[in-house]
C-alpha cells in the first residue's frame, strides 16, 4: 500500500486486502448450507459495492487528468495500461461510470451522475453492474422529447425493477415503458436515431470469426434493402454452389431457379454472402483512392512456408488473421507483392531519399510490423503513420531501417520537450536486434528503460511466458535440490 495519504490509501484498502486473505483461507466445509448461501450473496452486495468504488476511483483519475498526465491516450487506455485490463473490459468500465459515477466540470464543482437511482442502488449493493448496464441501454433509448420527469421516472423504475429482477428482463421492462412513453413514435427525433446509430465489429476469436452487432438508421437501411434483395435472394452469390450467379442482369431465370432450388443458407447467411461478394468485387474500393499512402484495399501477409503448404493463417493490415487458403483465393484477384525479411524477421534495405514513406516501404513496414511499435498498444497498421525512428529534421534516413509505424495518438507523443518519449532502433547485441524500441519520459519510468512492443508478434509473447515458466521450474528444482542437500547431511551433536 502507498503511503502518500489519502482516504482508504493505508487503511481501508488494507483492511479489505485482509478481509478477502481472511475469506480466502477460511474453510467452508464447516459451514451449514443456510451459511454459505449467506455467504454468497454477503460477498455478491460487497463485489457491487466495490463497482461503486472502482467508478469512484475512475471519476477521480479522469478529473486528475491522469491518462494525460502519463502518457495514456485515453481513459480507457489508461486503465488498460495501468491495471493490464482488456480493451473491452476497460470500455465497459469507462462508459459506465460515464452514467453513475460523479465527475466535476471544468470550475471544480461536481456533476451528478446521469443515472442517479441507478448510482445508489450500485452503491448499496442492491444492483450489479449488468443491472446498471441495462438501465443505461434502456434509458438511452428514451426519446429526446420526452420529459425530464418522464425519463427520470422510467430510470426510477427500472432500478426498482433491477433490485429483485434479472439483468435479462430490464430490456423487457424498458420496451414497455418505452411504448407507454413514445406509443406512436412521435417523440423520438434525427437525433435520437443519430445517437443510437452505430455498427460494432467484435474481437474476432480464435476460430476466425468475429461478432457483429448495432442500430442502422433509416437511410442506411434503405440503402442496404435494395442491395440484399438482388444479391442475398435464394441461389445468389453462393459460395458452395460453383455455378451460382452474381448478378440477375444477365443470369437465365431457369438458371437461377435451378441454384435457388439447391440453396440451403439460412437468410442471415444469404446475408453475409451478398455483402462478402459486393465487396470481393472490388466495385467500391476502385472508388476509395488510397489510405495511408496505400490504396484503400485487403492487405494480406503471408509466409512461403504457409503458401506452400497451404495451412496456417495470414495477417492483415487491420489486425485480422484469415486462413490460408481464403488468403490465397484472395491473392488470385489482386496485385501480388513479395517482401524479403532478414532472419528477425524485419524487412531487407529499402531506401529513398524522400522525406515521405513510398507505398512499397509502407507495404513492407505492414507486412513485418503488424501494427504501432509503442509497447503496449495494439493500433493495427492500418491505423498506423511511418515515423522516422531519427527525425527526418536531424538528418535521419528515409530508409527501411529507420522507419517503423506508430499510430496518431502514440506518435504525438513523440518529442524533445517534457514529458516527450523517445524511440531508437535496438543494437545488434540486443535480443530484439533492429527493432523500434520505446523509452518513456522520466515521471512514467525514472529507470527509462527502451521496451519492445510485443502485442503484434503472439509467439514472442508465448515465448516470454514460456521462459519465464521454464526459469521457475528450474528455481523450484534448484531449491529441491537444496533442500535434499539438507536433508541427507548429518545433523551436528549436542556435546
Amino acid at each position: 500500500m502507498g503511503s502518500s495519504g489519502g482516504i482508504g490509501e493505508d487503511s481501508a484498502a488494507a483492511a479489505l486486502h485482509a478481509a478477502v486473505t481472511d475469506l480466502l483461507d477460511e474453510p467452508l466445509t464447516p459451514i451449514t448450507d443456510d451459511g454459505v448461501i449467506g455467504l454468497m450473496r454477503d460477498v455478491e452486495r460487497c463485489t457491487r459495492m466495490l463497482t461503486m468504488v472502482r467508478h469512484r476511483l475512475l471519476a477521480e483519475a479522469s478529473d486528475r487528468s491522469l491518462p494525460a498526465r502519463y502518457g495514456s491516450k485515453s481513459l480507457k487506455r489508461f486503465l488498460m495500461e495501468t491495471l493490464n485490463l482488456a480493451s473491452a473490459d476497460a470500455g465497459a468500465r469507462v462508459h459506465q461510470a460515464q452514467s453513475v459515477a460523479s465527475f466535476h466540470d471544468m470550475a471544480g464543482e461536481p456533476v451528478d451522475p446521469r443515472l442517479p437511482h441507478t448510482a445508489q442502488a450500485l452503491t448499496a449493493g442492491d444492483i450489479s453492474a449488468d443491472h446498471a448496464r441495462g438501465i443505461a441501454a434502456v434509458i438511452n433509448r428514451v426519446p429526446r422529447g420526452a420529459s425530464a420527469d418522464d425519463r427520470a421516472a422510467a430510470e426510477e423504475i427500472l432500478t426498482d425493477f433491477a433490485r429483485t429482477g434479472s439483468p435479462d428482463d430490464i430490456g423487457k421492462v424498458g420496451d414497455r415503458i418505452l411504448a407507454y412513453l413514445d406509443p406512436d413514435g412521435r417523440l423520438t427525433t434525427d437525433h435520437d436515431r443519430a445517437r443510437m446509430r452505430g455498427i460494432v465489429i467484435g474481437r474476432q476469436r480464435p476460430d476466425g470469426m468475429s461478432p457483429i452487432r448495432g442500430e442502422v438508421d433509416p437511410v442506411l437501411r434503405a440503402l442496404l434493402d435494395p442491395l440484399l434483395a438482388k444479391y442475398a435472394r435464394p441461389g445468389m452469390c453462393n459460395p458452395d454452389d460453383p455455378t451460382s450467379p452474381g448478378d440477375t442482369d444477365s443470369v437465365d431465370p431457369a438458371v437461377l431457379a435451378e441454384a435457388a432450388a439447391r440453396d440451403h443458407r439460412t437468410p442471415a447467411q444469404r446475408n453475409h454472402d451478398a455483402l462478402k461478394a459486393l465487396l470481393a468485387s472490388g466495385v467500391i474500393s476502385e472508388q476509395l483512392g488510397t489510405h495511408r499512402g496505400v490504396p484503400v484495399a485487403t492487405i494480406v501477409t503471408m509466409s512461403i512456408d504457409d503458401v506452400e503448404r497451404e495451412a496456417g493463417v495470414a495477417t492483415t493490415a487491420t489486425g485480422g488473421t484469415v486462413p490460408i487458403r481464403d488468403a490465397l483465393e484472395l491473392a488470385g484477384r489482386s496485385q501480388p507483392w513479395l517482401a524479403v525479411f532478414d532472419h528477425a524477421g524485419l524487412p531487407l534495405h529499402l531506401g529513398r531519399m524522400k522525406r515521405l514513406a513510398s507505398r512499397d516501404q509502407r507495404l513492407a513496414l505492414i507486412a513485418a510490423l503488424k501494427g504501432c511499435s509503442r509497447p503496449g498498444c495494439n493500433a493495427p497498421a492500418s491505423l498506423c503513420a511511418v515515423h522516422h525512428v531519427l527525425d527526418y529534421r536531424k538528418n535521419g534516413s528515409t530508409d527501411i531501417e529507420n522507419l517503423t509505424l506508430a499510430c496518431d495518438a502514440c506518435h504525438a507523443l513523440i518529442h524533445d520537450g517534457p514529458g516527450g518519449w523517445k524511440t531508437r532502433i535496438e543494437g545488434p547485441r540486443s535480443p530484439y536486434a533492429g527493432r523500434t524500441a520505446w523509452i518513456a519520459p522520466p515521471h512514467i519510468d525514472p529507470q527509462q528503460k527502451p521496451r519492445i512492443n510485443h502485442r503484434h508478434n503472439a509467439s514472442e509473447l508465448l515465448a516470454r511466458a514460456l521462459s519465464r515458466i521454464h526459469l521457475r521450474h528450474e528455481r523450484d528444482r534448484e531449491q529441491h535440490r537444496q533442500w535434499r542437500l539438507q536433508q541427507t547431511q548429518p545433523q551436528p551433536t549436542a556435546a
